[in-house]
């Protein structure tokens, strides 16, 4: 049984392993164990060694890792959110990608709220930081716009933090159209 997070405009669904060790050569068969289309430039290169690594997960480990981004209007993938890997001291670090013919219609705020609601109900995550280059204006405002804040700058990459699961301002984003529901 896994977990899928619906919301507005798009399906989360932790990616398979066999789907991760099928990209990005056998792209029908990763379509068919995703049950989804595949948008011709997902995946995209960045996420080449987390796509290694949740080849490698056993099941019960996929929803700390890779997050296939499902565009529910057409059922195609449109990018990626996820983990890199299980709470360290209560933490996980938040990824997100779209693809470039979706960008700008905010798919990777959607996707990051979701995941970060998500993560906050796992009785092992108290908090939920994430990482980008100071240039990274399109990333900087995902960021704000999901509930984090800046904390610092470390080797030339800004350092950022999700409020709180109980802070008021930012909660009703993580509950808000999202469901979690067990296949």
């Amino acid at each position: 049984m896994s977990v899928s997070i619906d919301t507005q405009r798009l399906v989360l669904r932790p990616l398979p392993a066999e789907a991760a060790a099928a990209l990005p050569d056998d792209r029908a068969l990763a379509a068919q164990i995703l049950e989804a289309g595949l948008d011709p430039a997902w995946p995209l290169d960045d996420i080449a060694g987390n796509l290694r690594l949740q080849a490698d997960a056993p099941r019960a480990d996929e929803p700390f890792g890779v997050w296939a981004v499902i565009e529910r209007e057409t059922d195609t993938v449109v990018g990626e959110v996820g983990f890199e890997g299980h709470p360290a001291a209560g933490t996980v670090e938040l990824f997100f990608s779209v693809v470039p013919s979706r960008r700008r219609r905010g798919y990777a705020t959607e996707a990051a709220r979701a995941l970060i609601g998500w993560a906050f109900d796992q009785p092992d995550v108290h908090h939920v930081v994430a990482r980008c280059q100071p240039q990274n204006f399109a990333s900087i405002g995902t960021l704000e716009r999901s509930g984090f804040h800046l904390v610092g700058e470390e080797k030339g990459l800004l350092q950022w933090q999700a409020s709180d699961r109980h802070h008021p301002e930012h909660r009703h984003w993580w509950q808000a159209d999202r469901g979690h529901r067990n296949r």
